[in-house]
């Protein structure tokens, strides 16, 4: 018989999306098994062994219960994520920061080759071919935890799959630079004023460890495409959150990205 002042784990909603729902429950998060969920786990318990300090530890997948899912839980990482990474990557000492984290989980990951090749999202096979490594493909500030302008952590590894090395540089890139026009950079990105988004790239880039900035914005402007291309693609398999996407005008919005992009490749080169 449980006992009755016993005190529960705290609970927190950390993401309320009806078809990704994550809760904190006291030091661990929880949030819905997908396909490819051991394909990551495999990843997280890599990182872990090689003593990556930045992602979440895996700790059990609960089986279904009635209408319950299948539940993953891993490690809760305390500090700021989401909307209040942006402030923290406008700081230099932020973007840098950000680039060395990157550049870190690039080395973390340079040489993992499991046994068994990881299933991932989409249905993507294995580790990558010459020039590739396990991408996390969702490198931004918001999917990074914290502490004022240090990273601490680095969050929502669910889009992980094999790709260039380049692919999480530029779709960094996008966000850190950023590849947005000087009214959105003011307004809803944090910045003071308009952005030296030259010198911004070239420090990220730097930091990273790249020493030729050469066709970087065309790079990115890939990775847009790409990333409208996605959206499409999930949204007509049905997938409920590219669905609604599509459905708000999200393909137009990305639409005007690229475009801007095009049009002010010379802010970058």
């Amino acid at each position: 018989m449980s006992d009755p002042n016993e005190q529960l784990p705290e609970t927190e909603v950390l993401q309320d999306r009806t078809d990704r729902p994550v809760v904190r429950v006291g030091g661990t998060v929880h949030r819905p098994a997908q396909p490819w969920t051991p394909a990551i786990h495999a990843l997280l318990d890599h990182l872990a062994a090689v003593d990556f300090p930045y992602s979440p530890r895996v700790f059990d997948v609960l089986p279904a219960t009635g209408t319950a899912p299948a539940t993953e839980v891993v490690s809760y990482i305390p500090g700021e994520s989401g909307p209040a990474g942006w402030a923290n990557v406008v700081d230099e000492k932020g973007l840098r920061a950000a680039a060395r984290l990157l550049r870190d989980y690039h080395q973390a990951v340079a040489e993992w080759s499991p046994a068994t090749p990881p299933v991932w999202s989409g249905g993507r096979t294995g580790t990558g071919g010459p020039g590739e490594l396990v991408c996390h493909n969702d490198f931004g500030p918001w999917n990074i935890v914290w502490n004022d302008v240090t990273p601490v952590g680095l969050l929502d590894w669910e889009y992980a799959g094999p790709g260039p090395v380049m692919q999480d540089v530029a779709y960094a890139l996008e966000y850190v630079a950023p590849f947005r026009d000087d009214e959105m950079c003011v307004r809803w990105l944090r910045y003071p004023g308009r952005p030296d988004r030259r010198r911004r790239l070239e420090i990220f880039a730097t930091e990273y460890g790249l020493t030729d900035t050469t066709g970087l914005a065309d790079e990115v402007i890939a990775i847009q495409r790409a990333g409208l291309d996605f959206v499409r693609q999930l949204a007509e398999e049905g997938h409920e959150r590219q669905v609604e996407m599509v459905a708000s005008g999200y393909l137009t919005e990305i639409a005007n990205r690229i475009r801007w992009s095009e049009d002010h490749r010379h802010l970058f080169d």
